[in-house]
């Protein structure tokens, strides 16, 4: 019942038994290393869960972040987590994109078309289908905070349940970072592919390494040459799509025959990242994608053609993929939706992130980079992220790096050593032990500092 939270903030399983709350008493389930239940199928299909309408929040999960607890941990908290990360709150919401009606007519239509179309006209199209997106009022905009909320009332239940004036766990970041960003670039054209060289060099000046996103096919040619170019920069190849057609989760049996030539294209290119074009995704068959880690879900949808979003700014595991969700506005929205041409909205949402300490990513398509002005603000936001690396301690890292940290922060424990916690497992000098406790009633968190990794404890020396 509360294997989320553990997996979340590899809280210690013997808080959680003092309190007299255990996940699922009666049977053992370990988790492994993807953050599963060791029972759990990799791309199982997820259970229906209570739905609702496009931007109407679930009363159960509504209950949970006001707090309507009666002051134990909630017993339908994994329920309500997984409701969220998997967008099961709205009934179609991975199954958006079946081409059925006069939506996926339209669609059909204006992705044969869209190569006629420039950019002024496809903006047009877009502004009037996303029509009424501010009148949505979950997920939250600019940024939601639901998993994260109920994550700290978990908290707040076990300080005043257990009586303690904090509790300990493994920091999110290693090293004691406060956040983390990475920095990505969906690659959508030619002109965008010839401009990639362009940004490394920009992103070099500020110690910025970033991903770009590749469509192996049709779109452009993707020489051997770009790959070796993209990774002596310092940077990371992922695959994006097959060929950005926007057919990619047109059915079942489209995707399962274009995963195989997506997956022969990530072990060609040694990639182990994802992200599908446009944001579309059906989350129970990502399982057919031979890769770690995917960048298809989006905090707060609602500027994306398919709505929903998975209302945390903290990665989480899909089976045995780490999702690391999208939780900034892309460019393109921001510059033709929006029509804004400054910082002031992702550094708005950076504010938000970075005070709960959570994953800041970006897309910047090197497409919409090429003009004087938006390169420009691309350079500005690059000094922005160093300065914010310096003054608030963020992590700015590869994508490959995040979803190799969090693997090994999920088989990290803590464990008590003469009344003091210490963490035992892989990599463990670069965790930090955290405590969470209630100061004039909100969650607040301090960070230890470092300590020499545990060795040659037993599982019966984790104590209280």
């Amino acid at each position: 019942m509360f294997l989320r939270f553990i997996e979340h903030t590899r809280c210690p399983r013997s808080l959680i038994e003092r309190h007299g709350q255990y996940p699922e008493a009666g049977r053992d389930r370990t988790l492994t290393s993807r953050g599963l239940a060791a029972e759990d199928e990799p791309g199982r299909p997820f259970p229906a869960a209570q739905a609702s309408v496009i931007g109407q929040q679930p009363g159960f999960i509504h209950d949970f972040i006001r707090g309507e607890t009666n002051g134990s941990l909630p017993s339908g908290l994994d329920e309500a987590i997984d409701t969220l990360r998997f967008e099961k709150y709205i009934d179609n919401a991975i199954q958006n994109n079946s081409y059925n009606g006069a939506k996926s007519t339209a669609r059909k239509v204006y992705y044969l078309l869209r190569p006629l179309f420039p950019v002024a006209f496809r903006k047009h199209l877009q502004r009037i289908a996303l029509k009424g997106w501010d009148e949505r009022t979950f997920p939250a905009w600019p940024v939601d905070f639901s998993a994260e909320d109920i994550f700290e009332n978990a908290f707040r239940c076990l300080l005043q349940g257990l009586n303690l004036p904090e509790i300990p766990f493994i920091w999110y970041w290693p090293e004691g970072y406060s956040a983390c960003c990475v920095m990505t670039h969906d690659v959508e054209t030619k002109a965008g592919r010839d401009f990639c060289g362009t940004m490394m060099k920009m992103e070099t000046q500020y110690g910025v390494m970033s991903s770009f996103e590749l469509v192996p096919e049709q779109r452009y040619e993707v020489p051997t040459e770009l790959i070796e170019q993209i990774r002596e920069g310092g940077c990371e190849v992922c695959i994006h799509g097959l060929n950005h057609d926007g057919k990619l989760f047109s059915s079942q049996a489209v995707f399962f025959e274009r995963a195989k030539k997506i997956n022969e294209y990530a072990q060609k290119w040694g990639a182990i990242g994802f992200r599908s074009p446009v944001l579309y995704r059906n989350l129970n068959w990502l399982h057919a994608l031979k890769v770690s880690y995917d960048m298809s879900v989006p905090n707060v949808g609602h500027l994306d053609p398919q709505p929903g979003g998975c209302c945390t700014v903290m990665p989480y595991f899909i089976g045995r993929i780490l999702e690391l969700p999208l939780t900034t506005v892309q460019d393109y929205p921001l510059y033709h939706i929006l029509k804004q041409r400054s910082l002031d909205l992702w550094k708005e949402q950076t504010e938000k992130i970075l005070g709960r300490h959570g994953l800041l990513s970006f897309i910047i398509h090197p497409d919409y980079t090429t003009a004087r002005w938006s390169k420009q603000l691309y350079e500005l936001l690059l000094v922005y992220l160093a300065g914010m690396r310096v003054d608030r301690g963020l992590w700015i890292a590869l994508p490959h790096e995040v979803n190799e940290w969090w693997r090994h922060r999920q088989d990290l424990e803590l464990v008590n050593d003469d009344g003091g916690w210490r963490i035992r497992g892989p990599e463990a000098w670069r965790a930090r032990v955290a405590y969470a406790s209630l100061e004039n009633g909100e969650i607040t968190y301090r960070i230890e500092a470092a300590k020499p990794p545990v060795s040659g404890l037993s599982p019966c020396d984790i104590c209280p």
